[in-house]
């Protein structure tokens, strides 16, 4: 503990240094080189240990009162009272904020559910056979769970309360093990619905629905990665990652099952079936051999309603001709009108309905009236020619394509789905579908445009509560402890947010942006160096400051110098969501090594746990080259879905 209370100090006194030796003289310090000193003794003052909103409210406050006194002493006080009160009612009014304190409500409830030990006790069973398997089942419990909930510090003490006794017994290296359960609980910041990408959309102005589409493919790369890095791991260093004995690999079959020889290995399908025709029959009810039956072909047919629906998609007619007129077609009209002289007046009249003369017979009848070709009726007949009938387009090789791999796939799924795996898949069906459907209509509704953000956390929040009495976990102290922790949670970010603005109308007001813009500007920097730069500051800043502070302070200075270097600012966010995942895995203010710390055994040192961060914090910086070598990774769904 002694060597990263150095470590900070030793990065304080730098702070401290660089400040007197870059700044002016006092005498010739401007507003502007004010506002730089106002930034780098926030990040001291944070760094001290002072409350992060209320030190920002009070060095906006006293900074935007010198900003004012140099230009008016009289009207100072005054002015500096009403920015903090506009500033606080314009947080107040955002909208977009409303969707935080239901997440973080959805989070808690989720937490207190005690649904992560059945979820990953499942998990472990399913994985059994893969090298690493208890690690890898820890990384996808976490980025489950971590989604469901957005609560980091949550996340790693129930993992590390769960997952790394098991995993220490099975005589996993401390390190992988410290290391899978703080970089697992970590993805949550990224993966929607995420706490960060609201906070970092209502301060750089970017949709926070666009910001969950991106942000759905890079988590799971990075995810991906991790469980890449553990079976590689568990490839080359068996003796970190050891396999499990084939005793803890054995699944409890149900009694009905002792009536079938070798049933343990033998495919479910049709061993339920035989028992339903023959002698077992007498001895089990049918109605526990056809709710089994039911259970094993629930793969089959939720193949089945995908690819049927999915059909009539692709097989659908295209839309019927119409005759009306597009948007726009009108002016057209108008013009060709003016140009032939008022084309739209009447023709002159002719003396076609006049009688010829009579020349000794009776008159000759007059002759039908024109039919009006821009009648309705005509319009109507023309549009319903008998015959023309709107068929079924043919489905696509790619449709028929991916049926055909699809059934392979559950074909062989049902060769090796024996009772054993029917069991642990009754196990998924308890535990982890039914949180993978509730994130899943959540960021479904919000992605696809069926609802809001608030919306879909207003259900999300709601779906929480059903989890809970569905696992017969809910009561009034579990509702009443996380309505408490949600509305904690929820004003230290509103604080946080008033605490912002008013520094950043300060920084303002000072001219400090205007400083840094000349500065960034004056180095003629291309886009790719602008981007390395700001990454590169961001991945600094994370050692001693977590992410909402550095979303706060920080994003608003980089966001106006984005449009100068054609920099989208949802890319850039998605860049920086990555990123920022090194708050919580970079010393000394790794928070979820010190998570993991109090709820880890006493032999488990915190120089254990960070070395166990270090190659995880490497391979979210591979993540972010990947994302930035790639952006159709980040920007492919919300293109398609929004532009």
């Amino acid at each position: 503990m002694r060597k990263e209370i150095w470590f900070g100090l030793s990065i304080l006194l730098a702070i401290v240094v660089s400040l007197f030796v870059l700044m002016p003289a006092p005498a010739d310090m401007s507003n502007g080189h004010l506002g730089l000193l106002m930034l780098a003794l926030v990040v001291v003052a944070i760094m001290l240990g002072f409350p992060t909103a209320f030190t920002l409210m009070g060095m906006g406050m006293m900074f935007a009162w010198f900003a004012f006194y140099s230009s008016d002493p009289d009207q100072a006080v005054q002015l500096t009272l009403d920015l903090m009160v506009q500033r606080a009612y314009s947080v107040m009014a955002n909208d977009v904020l409303i969707s935080i304190p239901l997440f973080i409500f959805m989070g808690y409830l989720v937490e207190r559910a005690n649904l992560i030990e059945r979820l990953f006790k499942s998990l472990h069973l399913a994985m059994a056979r893969i090298p690493g398997s208890l690690a890898v089942a820890t990384i996808v419990t976490c980025a489950i769970f971590a989604t469901a909930t957005g609560i980091v510090g949550a996340v790693v003490t129930l993992m590390g309360l769960l997952a790394l006794p098991a995993m220490l017994k099975a005589g996993y290296s401390t390190q992988l093990s410290a290391g899978c359960i703080t970089a697992g609980g970590c993805l949550g910041i990224l993966i929607p619905p995420s706490v960060l990408l609201i906070v970092y959309g209502a301060t750089a102005g970017v949709s926070v629905v666009q910001l969950y589409a991106g942000a759905f493919f890079p988590g799971i790369m990075l995810a991906s990665l991790y469980v890449g890095y553990v079976l590689l791991i568990a490839k080359l260093k068996p003796s970190w990652a050891p396999p499990l004995p084939a005793a803890e690999r054995v699944v409890a079959l149900p009694a009905f099952t002792k009536a079938i020889p070798g049933a343990y290995n033998k495919g479910a399908v049709p061993g339920l079936v035989r028992a339903i025709k023959g002698p077992l029959a007498t001895q089990v009810s049918n109605r526990t051999l056809l709710s089994n039956l039911f259970v094993a072909l629930l793969p089959a047919l939720a193949f089945a309603a995908v690819m049927g629906v999915s059909y009539r998609i692709v097989t659908a007619p295209d839309a019927a001709p119409t005759e009306l007129v597009e948007m726009g077609m009108q002016q057209n009209v108008d013009s060709y009108a003016s140009s032939n002289g008022g084309g739209l007046e009447e023709p002159p009249a002719e003396d076609t309905l006049a009688e010829p003369p009579v020349e000794g017979g009776a008159p000759a009848p007059a002759p039908a009236a024109p039919a009006n070709p821009a009648s309705p009726e005509t319009i109507q007949a023309d549009s319903a020619t008998p015959g023309q009938v709107q068929l079924a387009k043919p489905a696509s090789d790619t449709f028929w394509t991916v049926f055909a791999v699809g059934a392979a796939a559950m074909l062989l799924f049902y060769v090796f789905f024996s009772f054993a795996r029917l069991e642990i898949f009754k196990m998924l069906l308890g535990s982890l579908f039914p949180l993978a459907f509730m994130i899943l209509a959540v960021l479904g509704s919000i992605v696809f445009g069926l609802a809001t953000p608030t919306e879909a956390a207003a259900m999300g929040a709601f779906g929480g509560l059903i989890l809970a009495i569905a696992y017969r976990r809910f009561n009034f102290n579990l509702l009443r402890d996380s309505a408490h922790l949600a509305t904690k949670t929820t004003a230290m970010v509103c604080w946080l947010f008033v605490g912002s603005s008013i520094f950043s109308a300060a920084f303002a007001l000072l001219g400090g942006q205007e400083i840094i813009n000349a500065w960034v500007l004056g180095m003629d920097l291309t886009p790719v160096q602008f981007m390395i730069l700001a990454q590169v500051v961001i991945f600094l800043l994370g050692w001693p400051l977590e992410w909402t502070e550095i979303i706060v302070i920080f994003m608003p200075i980089f966001v106006p110098l984005l449009a100068h270097f054609n920099i989208d600012p949802l890319f850039f966010g998605l860049l920086v969501a990555m990123n920022l995942q090194t708050a919580f895995l970079s010393p000394p203010v790794a928070m979820s090594a010190f998570y993991l710390k109090g709820v880890a055994p006493p032999h488990v040192t915190l120089n254990q746990i960070f070395m166990g961060m270090l190659p995880f914090m490497g391979i979210q910086v591979l993540g972010i080259v990947l994302l930035y070598s790639f952006p159709a990774i980040g920007l492919w769904l919300p293109n398609v879905l929004y532009k």
